[in-house]
């Protein structure tokens, strides 16, 4: 079993679920999403500091889709996995052809495509069967054990939390009709909340099981030699012997399909989220494609060098690096959320409730430690073991620690900055069915009881081709 994983996960889903929640009800309750807030709220130098770290996240995000991809067209076309990168550079423009046929069929493909792999890893488990006591065990018994598994306890939390989807959902919910009266902003926070549940309960499951079953499989005393040399070395393209036992010859395809649908879907959230970014921050629209084409070519030099230097383990590699960079990310878009959702200026009576500020400061509090107790460990380790000459060594020392320093100063500031920019406007308290009716169909109001136009609706943002 591998326990490190599995409570490392069940924190990612708490947190991540708390914050795309308030993120939701940011959208609904100001009208305005994330990025547009930090705009009106922070100084120049500090919004486009924030905007850089945005986008940079956004590329961040992307690298592991370029790899997976590649991997991915590796396995099917025995293809170098250089080769592969560069090909995905035309995969964007495939992607985003395709979306004139509608976004909503075309994520439906994915779904589908992913439920395939799902169903196989819950019958690898089924079939599988690994201990219950270990599985709760590890989903409540925190350990860090092994090399590198601070490490990969950070790259799997930026995996799983992703800064940039802040962005994304705070916007994604104006782009629907709500009534703007406290019941109708009330309901509205609600629906969202369970709509992100399940989506996050279901990849939250997903996850344990590919985890258990792998980590159970891997670790069983009678396995043959084969399949531990390959439990041992194990990379993406190496990952469908984990899935013969249910499948057979059929598991590479199989496998396959869901790698090419796990980094388009991906690719669609990293589009929108970039595109929302960049709208909010500089409220500057650009062409999609080309906005996109080029947050695609700037993941892909990175991932092209490292592949073919390092070939499939350097790739491998890359995507747990891409990850940790998410994670040390992650301080600067939940504290600028977790400040304006919890502040009466921007939300007003949908404020965050006090069990829900304690909570999330611990948890973002406690994420942000973790991460300074691993660049501070690690890099002292570098220090140490390293063969550059003492002069070297201090200049280097001096240059990291600085930019370390000014890390935690940057967080103390969106942390303890007094908010005082004032967005929220009062909701309508009168509720109408007719109102209502109208609303939720698009429609104009002929009721003269509450205005049309005191609904967070953003035909703005209904014009960046959002899911119909």
């Amino acid at each position: 079993m591998a326990p490190i994983q599995l409570w490392v996960i069940l924190i990612g889903f708490i947190f991540a679920l708390i914050i795309q929640m308030l993120a939701a009800n940011l959208g609904v309750s100001t009208g305005k999403h994330l990025s547009e807030l930090c705009k009106a709220e922070y100084p120049k130098f500090v919004k486009y500091c924030l905007w850089l770290l945005a986008e940079f996240a956004v590329i961040s995000a992307d690298i592991p889709e370029v790899i997976r991809t590649a991997f991915a067209l590796k396995i099917l076309f025995h293809i170098s996995i250089w080769t592969g990168v560069l090909i995905t550079g035309l995969n964007i423009l495939l992607l985003l052809g395709l979306q004139k046929y509608g976004i909503r069929k075309l994520e439906l493909v994915l779904l589908v495509m992913i439920l395939v792999i799902v169903v196989c890893f819950f019958g690898e488990m089924g079939y599988i069967k690994p201990p219950a006591g270990d599985v709760i065990k590890g989903l409540f018994v925190p350990k860090l054990s092994g090399q590198g598994a601070v490490g990969n306890a950070i790259a799997l939390l930026g995996a799983l939390i992703m800064p940039h989807n802040l962005f994304l959902h705070s916007a994604l919910v104006l782009s629907r009709k709500v009534l703007g009266s406290v019941r109708g902003i009330s309901d509205a926070c609600r629906y969202y909340l369970m709509e992100s549940g399940f989506t996050l309960v279901v990849a939250f499951l997903i996850n344990i099981a590919i985890i258990s079953a792998s980590g159970t499989l891997c670790s069983a005393n009678n396995i043959s030699d084969e399949t531990a040399n390959q439990c041992n070395n194990l990379t993406l393209d190496s990952a469908p012997f984990l899935l013969k036992n249910v499948l057979g010859r059929s598991s590479s395809t199989i496998y396959v399909i869901a790698l090419l649908a796990s980094g388009q879907s991906s690719t669609i959230t990293n589009i929108y989220s970039g595109q929302f970014i960049m709208q909010g921050f500089l409220d500057l629209k650009m062409e999609k494609w080309i906005r996109n084409l080029m947050t695609r070519c700037i993941a892909i030099t990175p991932s092209l060098i490292v592949s073919i230097v390092g070939g499939s383990k350097g790739a491998a590699q890359l995507i747990i690096i891409s990850s940790m960079v998410l994670s040390f990310e992650l301080p600067f878009a939940p504290i600028p959320l977790l400040k304006f959702s919890g502040s009466t200026s921007k939300m007003g009576p949908h404020k965050n409730s006090i069990y829900i500020m304690v909570i999330s400061w611990i948890l973002g509090v406690a994420l942000t430690g973790f991460n300074m107790y691993y660049l501070i460990t690690a890099f002292v380790g570098w220090l140490i073991h390293n063969k550059l000459p003492k002069i070297a060594n201090v200049f280097v020392g001096i240059i990291v620690f600085s930019l370390m320093l000014v890390y935690v100063l940057a967080i103390l500031y969106l942390t303890f900055r007094k908010d005082t920019a004032v967005t929220f406007i009062e909701p309508i308290t009168l509720d109408h069915p007719v109102v209502q009716n109208n609303m939720e169909h698009g429609l104009s109001n002929s009721c003269e009881v509450v205005e049309a136009d005191r609904i967070p609706y953003r035909e703005d943002l209904a014009e960046i081709q959002l899911p119909e």
